[in-house]
């Protein structure tokens, strides 16, 4: 795309220089830099305005690459000596080894986003760029008028060893320096030191008694060939290791049943004990702590857990809970059961969705912010509008690669990155490429240094504010489930009474395991124990002793062990012989001896047992926590309902109510689509058009109708000629318009937009001022 230029007319002014432009170049503008389009700007001289503002162009700037940002440098220095700036005065403050087709695209680039406008022998730079650029723009001081006709290298010869070495130790870093010697000197001979040398001779500008500054003039000379520094032309070469894209998936895979295991541990963990939210937010550092030791991972990927939970909609900061005297509590919400149930590759969907939208820092967690307090999980410190927009950028930076190939290390690709955008992504930049790589490989987002399949569908299909989450994370699943081994329908149960899963389980059959048996291990295949704790837990559960029987029986592709059999049959021929009901609470048992063992206990007393009958004792506590105490004294009683059958008093898990899905408004302004860029377009010409239109004596009406206006108005409809007017629509935005009235009635204005060519209706009380066209 080529910017239009008006052969011997050079513009004035960037609103000039904007309207010259052919319509491709004024819609490659507003693509650019989307923020100087909303609200739709009324004709170039608003565009003009907007596009000059501080702010705009600090964002116009932050996507220039390194070699672009420095050619934009050498207009704001060449600037500063004369202006407008010729391409030739660019390049020599480049250096000599800069080729010119580079510069000139660079140059085309900064012309495209209207940092710059002009032609290659009349360059303008944006007034603001000066204060986006620093005051020492290029590592250069201000420039002192005096040394503009000093032959410099002539004057840097005849200066001593440590004037010249003090002079290129400000050419080489910051041209500011600190010094004790900056006291004003008006003659060589007073001059004591060689700061006071220089400020003499006139080679150093003195800011105040303590700071001394060297001439822009001076840098450019001491730099030699390389003005500003030596020029990065291109990026860094990005060092890649390749694999097969089955390696990447099937690599990734393992990390996705981790990450799955770990998020069910974490929620059926907090289902039984939420922790507290605190006081300031956040989850505490002590509670941080527990979930990742009992979950046996480190206090990095809990936070992370976490974080995703909530993004997900799976955790909330819920109601209080009984007896929490207005504490609240982190808990799971309703979509939790759901989630469970679902397969897990639309487990993994749905967290990869979420980490991908998530406004946040996970891995700043345990840092310190400016007060040095901790910053803790679930905080507002941790919050980053622009963090999805980062994490996108560097995934997709990956994604660039062909599939398989992915990066040797963080450092590596934060180089390119820094390269690409030196002015995006602040302080942390290079932080967040570790942060986003680390968690990106712990939800098998990217393996191996590569964006795995499912990944690259999810990035593909997912646009940043969220459009088509859903369809993106069911294509996203349905590529995963490919790479993830299929739930088993079976186990191996081994000799000495442990239970093999070789991968995962169908969720029916994890279920009953996890009443049966103990976790002893996960990993790609986990390792569970019986123990006569964990039967008793399933028989409290309601589950029978032929039931474990029948399950271990069909779903165990090895021998069931006949120490295993006999182990479930001796606690079930035990259990249930007690039986417990509502007094506040009894126990009943036709074996008396049993009662009366139980009577000689200690927990008899803690419990207040008494008897009531030969084979019934009472006691004040309730049911569940009698047979909490009874059963850690070592006996095996179960919970019986009216009608004798066998209840489950563990506490059923709470939920709390799922959280509306509420859009999210991206920080940074959306690119406007090519129907809203032929719109805009059209309505900067309608706008020019407009404002230079012949024109008489125009009407102010100052937001009321008066009744010049409303006859001047009237006799253009009936003569059927044009008016020009100035119109404040609903949006506050002023705009000029050319407009061919039909009728006026009613407070309203209807007529043809000549420029915009259709048919609208104008408030006469928004109509600011109107003049009879007069050509």
């Amino acid at each position: 795309m080529q910017l239009a230029t008006v052969e011997g007319m050079p513009a004035t002014s960037l609103a000039d220089w904007l309207r010259s432009l052919d319509d491709d170049a004024l819609a490659a503008l507003l693509l650019a830099r989307p923020d100087v389009a909303v609200p739709a700007p009324a004709d170039s001289a608003v565009l003009a305005t907007r596009a000059g503002t501080r702010a705009s162009v600090a964002r116009g700037c932050e996507d220039l690459n390194r070699f672009t940002l420095a050619v934009l440098t050498a207009l704001v220095v060449a600037e500063a000596d004369t202006a407008p700036v010729g391409r030739l005065q660019v390049a020599r403050l480049l250096g000599r080894d800069v080729p010119a087709a580079p510069t000139r695209q660079a140059l085309q680039t900064l012309r495209q986003r209207a940092l710059a406008w002009g032609g290659d022998e009349a360059i303008s730079v944006v007034p603001a760029v000066r204060e986006v650029t620093g005051p020492h723009p290029g590592g250069l001081g201000r420039p002192v008028a005096e040394l503009d006709d000093v032959d410099l290298d002539a004057a840097i010869g005849e200066l001593g060893e440590d004037e010249q070495r003090l002079l290129q130790t400000l050419a080489d870093g910051s041209p500011v320096g600190s010094t004790r010697d900056a006291a004003e000197v008006t003659t060589l001979e007073q001059a004591r030191t060689p700061v006071q040398r220089l400020l003499a001779r006139g080679l150093l500008r003195r800011v105040d008694s303590g700071t001394v500054e060297l001439p822009a003039q001076l840098g450019i000379a001491l730099r030699g060939g390389h003005p500003l520094g030596v020029v990065e032309l291109s990026e860094p070469e990005l060092p890649i290791q390749v694999h097969e894209m089955s390696t990447v998936d099937s690599t990734a895979a393992v990390e996705v049943l981790e990450l799955l295991r770990h998020t069910e541990n974490l929620l059926t963990t907090w289902s039984d004990d939420p922790p507290a939210v605190l006081r300031s937010g956040g989850l505490g550092v002590r509670e941080l702590r527990r979930v990742a030791r009992l979950l046996e991972i480190d206090e990095s990927r809990a936070a992370l857990l976490a974080e995703l939970l909530v993004e997900a909609g799976l955790l909330v900061a819920g109601d209080t809970r009984t007896g929490a005297s207005g504490a609240q509590h982190w808990r799971p919400t309703t979509a939790v059961d759901g989630w469970l149930a679902a397969a897990p590759e639309q487990r993994w969907a749905t967290l990869a969705a979420a980490w991908l939208a998530l406004p946040r820092l996970p891995g700043l967690t345990g840092a310190r912010d400016e007060r040095d307090r901790v910053i803790a999980p679930l905080s507002e410190e941790l919050r980053r509008p622009l963090a999805p927009l980062q994490r996108r950028g560097i995934l997709d930076a990956i994604a660039e690669l062909a599939p398989g190939a992915g990066v040797r290390s963080p450092e590596d690709l934060a180089a390119v990155l820094a390269w690409r955008a030196p002015r995006r992504g602040g302080r942390l930049r290079d932080d967040m490429v570790g942060w986003t790589l680390r968690e990106a490989t712990a939800l098998g987002v990217t393996a191996l240094g590569a964006v795995t399949s499912a990944a690259r569908t999810l990035l593909g299909r997912l646009d940043p504010d969220g459009t088509g989450r859903d369809a993106a994370i069911a294509e996203a699943a349905r590529v995963a489930a490919a790479a993830l081994p299929a739930p088993l329908d079976h186990v191996l149960v081994q000799a000495d009474r442990t239970i093999v899963a070789p991968g995962p389980l169908q969720p029916e059959l994890a279920a009953e395991l996890a009443l049966l048996a103990e976790e002893e291990s996960g990993g790609s295949a986990t390792v569970y124990r019986v123990t006569e704790r964990s039967v008793r837990r399933a028989l409290d559960a309601g589950r029978g002793a032929e039931d474990l029987h029948e399950l271990l029986r069909t779903r165990s592709r090895t021998p069931v062990p006949q120490s295993l059999t006999y182990l479930i049959d001796d606690v079930a021929r035990r259990h249930g012989r007690l039986r417990g009901g509502m007094a506040g609470s009894f126990l009943r048992c036709d074996d008396e001896v049993l009662l009366a063992e139980l009577l000689a206990q200690p927990v008899a007393e803690r419990c207040e047992l008494r008897r009531l009958a030969p084979t019934v004792l009472i006691s004040p506590l309730p049911l569940a926590d009698l047979l909490d105490e009874v059963r850690g004294a070592g006996f095996a009683p179960v919970a019986e309902g009216a009608q004798g059958q066998l209840l489950d008093l563990r506490a059923a898990a709470t939920r709390a109510a799922t959280p509306a899905r509420v859009p999210r408004r991206s920080p940074v302004p959306p690119a406007p689509s090519e129907e809203q860029l032929a719109a805009l377009v059209r309505g900067v010409r309608a706008g020019d058009a407009a404002a230079g239109a012949p024109r008489g004596p125009a009407l102010a009406t100052n937001g009321t109708s008066t009744g010049a206006t409303l006859e001047l108005l009237q006799g253009a409809a009936t003569a059927g000629s044009s008016v020009w007017i100035g119109y404040v629509d609903s949006h506050g935005v002023a705009s000029n318009r050319i407009v061919a009235p039909v009728s006026v009635s009613a407070g309203v204005l209807e007529g043809f937009d000549r420029s915009r060519g259709e048919l609208h209706r104008f408030r006469l009380h928004r109509i600011t001022s109107a003049a009879v066209v007069s050509d």
